[in-house]
């Protein structure tokens, strides 16, 4: 093409598919019968474009599946950003989950009259990648500062300015940690009063920075906490960011907005899973021209296994009761000092998972979902944009299957969502409507789909992700929002409405913290919504106890249950979340590899094996179970102290066995269940 400019990547040939007047249009193979289902594949393409000027288009590799009822399914595999320049590499995997009558891969993306060329593409059996050994943390100083100088003892040794601002030395910052560094690192010396000044600021992100790379170390999570101040000028809130330049990477250790000369606390977390060349950490944020303050700057490793002692005592006090057994009737005399054997069966506290439609073609994914979880979310089956994708065209088939599968088998159910206040998660047809017509639409879905499934949902998350959207009150006032919860509940009164919400506990989000989600739901409340919970998503790179026990604590004022509704980084969010007495569940976002949005995420692979993060979960369950063996007392009893949930007993005599099954539900006195025999 273009007269020997544009040459193959390998090989004498390449495609081209050219008068493409759809994003959708490209090339494309049936691989029907030759790609067998429950099987990973890796995919990989040389692709680039031509006509797009230089500019760059996304690339993407699609599997179309039909089944041989003639439900489609779209699989994402992978994209790039490609452009005329070169040949660039597209890779990704997939998953067949059922027996279908077609299968197609091909290659879509950019804008019409930009063509597609392809060099190669290859779609083979994924394989098993090897697990990586395990981190060794021996050697790490749990607790130890790697900021040096951070007291400014020594002037301003080891501190840099980023950016040609200037640097002094001042006196008059707090001298306590800020909370939760103190919460981690326990009883320290006072901080000195002295803090770093950067003026002469004429970008937002100049300020203080320390070089870094020689003081951590990889797979570590480390916790960052300082006392930062602006100073006078500027308007509106000032956003401080602590910040890490990680080769040429941006990683964001925390960030809070300032509406004052005051000091406040600023806290986040970070971890390096591969060998850098160069990390700085820097202070930025502020206007320009606006002078900034940072006092007791601290960088340190955080022992989880230290935390998950102190979880280990706090989920026995909250998730425990003691139980007496009680032993009656003509027979229990003879049972003083006979051998009793007490099983937990199952625990009763909600932990469930995301499911899709296709995801239930796959009988080992079913198997493993109804054998670890009692409670069930869909993933897309009940969002608007799913069940009316079209203006009138409805598709409520999908959530009806999910529900029958967890109707059978007795799981509880969240309705996610009703409204999803981002506009990106918006239909198009439902943002090209009046806003008389969207008012009426707003009424119709609610109708519609809460009359539909009356009774059937425990919970709804009422309108997704309303700190970070404002669709539907920008298009329709600020009593929209309160509309919605108040007519669901006129329509279902028997479901709990939630509010849902990320980056709420992380620290890494201005638009989202804590203080802001309470004001928000206190808001709604003014306006008489009847918010019944508070979602809160798990979206944590890199979680750290403290950080997620503080936000849930300020979050726990509002006296409504609190649920995870998307955990991740597993066992960390799931102690924490498990020991506070504000949760009343956990949802995980999915839990198989290629069936769940984040990649790295899952606790099962593509074919079925249990990973480690699989490995831990199910010892949590297990940990999670109480049993107990003794004999019964003089007075005819046996006591013991165990989670909430469903038992069996056997008393075992010298004689016969007697069983019996019972429930320890929640409750602060001893629980006492009489056995009539």
């Amino acid at each position: 093409m273009e007269d020997g400019k544009v040459l193959p990547s390998s090989g004498k040939f390449f495609a081209s598919a050219t008068d493409r007047t759809q994003s959708w249009n490209g090339i494309q193979q049936e691989i029907t019968g030759r790609a067998q289902r429950k099987r990973a594949y890796d995919v990989t393409a040389q692709v680039r474009t031509s006509g797009n000027s230089g500019g760059n288009a996304d690339v993407r590799a699609t599997l179309w599946i039909q089944s041989p009822s003639g439900r489609e399914q779209y699989i994402g595999i992978g994209n790039v950003q490609a452009s005329d320049k070169d040949w660039f590499r597209l890779q990704g995997k997939f998953l067949i989950n059922g027996s279908p009558s077609r299968v197609v891969i091909f290659l879509e993306g950019p804008p019409r009259d930009v063509d597609i060329l392809v060099d190669s593409v290859v779609v083979k059996d994924a394989g098993r990648v090897p697990p990586l050994p395990p981190p060794d943390f021996d050697n790490v100083l749990y607790g130890v500062n790697v900021i040096k100088n951070s007291n400014l003892s020594e002037d301003l040794k080891e501190w840099s300015p980023l950016g040609p601002c200037s640097l002094n030395v001042g006196e008059g910052s707090p001298l306590v940690l800020p909370p939760m560094a103190r919460d981690s690192l326990g009883p320290r010396e006072p901080l000195n009063g002295r803090y770093v000044l950067a003026s002469n600021r004429t970008q937002s992100w100049m300020g203080p920075s320390q070089t870094i790379a020689d003081r951590l170390i990889l797979n570590v999570t480390y916790q960052i906490s300082a006392w930062v101040r602006v100073g006078y000028g500027g308007s509106g809130p000032q956003n401080i960011n602590v910040a890490l330049g990680v080769d040429n990477r941006y990683v964001n250790g925390g960030q809070v907005d300032v509406n004052d000369t005051r000091w406040h606390e600023i806290t986040g977390s970070f971890r390096i899973e591969k060998q850098p060349s160069r990390v700085i950490v820097y202070v930025q944020g502020p206007a320009p021209g606006i002078d900034l303050m940072v006092a007791g700057l601290q960088i340190f490793p955080v022992d989880r296994r230290a935390r998950f002692k102190h979880l280990k005592k706090q989920t026995d006090k909250v998730r425990k009761r003691d139980v007496v057994l009680k032993f009656n009737g003509s027979d229990a005399v003879d049972l003083r000092g006979t051998f009793v054997r007490v099983k937990q069966i199952k625990n009763s506290f909600p932990l469930g998972s995301c499911i899709n439609r296709s995801d239930i073609d796959n009988e080992e994914v079913v198997d493993f979902f109804l054998r670890n979880f009692n409670w069930a979310v869909f993933g897309n089956e009940l969002k608007w944009y799913w069940t009316e994708a079209q203006k009138g065209s409805f598709n409520y088939a999908d959530a009806d299957e999910l529900l029958d599968l967890c109707d059978k088998h007795g799981l509880q159910i969240r309705g996610h969502c009703i409204f999803w206040e981002v506009v990106g998660a918006v239909q198009s047809w439902v943002q090209s409507l009046s806003k008389e017509e969207l008012m009426k639409a707003v009424q119709n879905r609610l109708t519609g789909l809460i009359t539909r499934y009356k009774g059937k949902f425990r919970h709804y998350d009422v309108n997704n992700e309303m700190l970070h959207g404002s669709f539907y009150q920008d298009r329709l006032g600020a009593d929209i929002r309160s509309y919605m919860f108040k007519t669901a509940h006129e329509l279902d009164p028997s479901a709990a409405l939630f509010a849902n919400d990320y980056h709420v506990e992380d620290g890494t989000d201005t638009r989202a913290s804590p203080e802001m989600y309470v004001q928000h739901i206190l808001g709604l409340q003014a306006q008489g919504a009847p918010v019944g919970g508070i979602g809160v998503q798990g979206h944590i790179d890199y979680p750290i106890g403290i950080i997620i026990s503080s936000a849930l604590d300020k979050l726990g004022t509002l006296g409504l249950p609190i649920w995870f509704t998307e955990a991740e980084d597993l066992e960390v969010m799931l102690r924490e979340a498990y020991s506070h007495p504000a949760v009343e569940g956990i949802m995980l976002w999915g839990f198989w590899e290629l069936l769940m949005s984040r990649a790295n995420a899952y606790l099962v692979d593509a074919e079925g094996n249990i990973n480690e993060a699989g490995k831990r979960f199910l010892a949590l369950k297990k940990e999670w179970l109480s049993h107990s063996n003794g004999h019964v007392d003089d007075q005819g009893e046996y006591k013991f102290r165990g989670f909430h949930g469903t038992y069996s007993i056997d008393v075992i005599s010298s004689s016969k066995i007697f069983s019996r099954t019972f429930v320890v539900e929640k409750g602060d006195s001893p629980l006492e269940v009489t056995m009539d025999f």
